[in-house]
C-alpha cells in the first residue's frame, strides 16, 4: 500500500534529486555561475550561463553564444559549396526544455 507524501517531503526529495541526479549539472552551473554547452534539437549549440531552471529543463540563460552551421545554396557555375560556421550573441534568453538534447559542463 502506497503512502501519501507531504508537500515538505516532496520538496526535499526534489531538492535531493537536483543535487545528485542528472539535473545536478544545471544546479552546479547556477550556484557557481559557470558556463554550460547545450546541444539543441535544431542542431544549434548554446554556450552560456544558466540563471534558473526547472525539472523540465526550461532555462533562463545569460550571455549566450549560439553556434550553428549553414550550407549555402549553390548558385550558377558553382560546384558544391562548403558549410559555413555561424554564431550570434544573446544577452538574455528563455530556453524551452523540450528542445534540449544534452547539457555539458564547460571543462574550463
Amino acid at each position: 500500500m502506497a503512502t501519501a507524501m507531504s508537500v515538505d517531503e516532496l520538496e526535499k526529495k526534489e531538492e535531493e534529486e537536483f543535487r545528485t541526479g542528472p539535473l545536478s549539472v544545471l544546479t552546479t552551473s547556477v550556484k557557481t555561475n559557470s558556463q554550460v554547452l547545450i546541444n539543441c534539437r535544431n542542431n544549434h549549440k548554446l554556450l552560456g550561463r544558466v540563471k534558473a531552471f526547472d525539472r523540465h529543463c526550461n532555462m533562463i540563460m545569460e550571455n549566450v553564444t549560439e553556434m550553428w552551421t549553414e550550407v549555402p545554396k549553390t548558385g550558377k557555375g558553382q560546384k558544391g559549396s562548403r558549410p559555413v560556421n555561424k554564431d550570434r550573441f544573446i544577452s538574455k534568453m528563455f530556453l524551452r526544455g523540450d528542445s534540449v538534447i544534452m547539457v555539458l559542463r564547460n571543462p574550463k
